[in-house]
């Protein structure tokens, strides 16, 4: 799997939204349901976002430039932060919506949309998959923000067909007139699975953009250069995230005695051997010092 298979996947995930939506949309209007409605602004989202993360990673392929000489990768962590802030405002518009609808009377949704929003949740689980899937193997923000994004929408429809559902049959069922606002109140529960999802993006996104620590594969890192023979001890190993490559910071203690040309090379062995059994490893950028600790 290459990063073209998740510019496809992503593709096919906005096309799917695309289609979605307007279905979601027109069947909503013409069925007097909020919570559909509701939900095709959050597949009109899902649309937007995929946009942003195939261009995210169109952009973080980029390879290394004289302005950009650890490459582009936080291009892609910038689209998944987007991403993560179309949740939230589609979220916010979705309970203003819902809150104007349920001071007004209304009937019951049609029963057909609950056809509908079946094949959504179908359509969109089957996509979280695919695109999860690609977006682990490459170890793409973006994507598994794409692919959460997808979930989330599923998660909403489920929200949705349960709230139609009540709303269609609980007023006669359980002689329960008001049970017709079950509609409006799944579209406001949705809204905060949406926002719950949002924050699983930006938090790594934010943390990405901001050169966060990244301990366990620092601790890795450290073990490894620390096994390299002539190595007396490694310090100050920083690790951070740029698109799918992780950048690596150490500082190498040596024999003081040990000659430039020697020291030099040392430092070529472990930045090769660090490379070699840490996937994903791209600059390794090393510090040698003197050991000059009693001994």
């Amino acid at each position: 799997m290459t990063r073209s298979t998740l510019r496809r996947n992503t593709l096919v995930g906005l096309g799917a939204s695309l289609i979605l939506a307007a279905l979601k949309f027109a069947a909503g209007i013409a069925g007097h349901s909020s919570a559909l409605v509701a939900d095709a602004c959050e597949s009109a989202a899902d649309s937007v976002g995929s946009i942003i993360v195939w261009q995210g990673i169109r952009v973080s392929q980029r390879p290394p430039d004289e302005d950009h000489p650890y490459g582009h990768g936080k291009a892609e962590a910038l689209a998944a932060l987007a991403v993560g802030t179309l949740l939230l405002l589609a979220a916010a518009w979705i309970v203003v919506r819902a809150s104007h609808d349920l001071a007004v009377p209304h009937a019951a949704p049609a029963a057909w949309t609950l056809v509908v929003l079946i094949a959504v949740i179908a359509t969109k689980e089957a996509l979280f998959r695919l695109i999860l899937r690609g977006a682990q193997h490459e170890v793409s923000t973006a994507a598994v923000a794409d692919a959460w994004h997808h979930r989330s929408d599923a998660i909403t429809s489920a929200v949705a067909f349960v709230g139609v559902a009540i709303a269609i049959w609980g007023p006669r069922a359980l002689g329960v007139p008001d049970l017709v606002l079950a509609d409006e109140v799944a579209a406001i529960l949705a809204s905060g699975i949406m926002v719950l999802t949002a924050s699983r993006l930006v938090r790594p996104s934010l943390q990405e953009l901001l050169d966060a620590e990244v301990p366990r594969l620092g601790a890795e890192v450290s073990r490894i250069a620390s096994e390299v023979p002539g190595v007396r001890l490694v310090e100050k190993v920083f690790v951070r995230k740029s698109g799918s490559t992780h950048h690596v910071d150490m500082h190498l203690h040596v024999a003081p005695d040990l000659p430039i040309r020697d020291a030099h090379a040392l430092a070529g062995k472990v930045k090769a051997i660090v490379r070699e059994r840490v996937p994903g490893i791209g600059h390794v950028l090393i510090h040698v010092e003197p050991d000059e600790r009693a001994t």
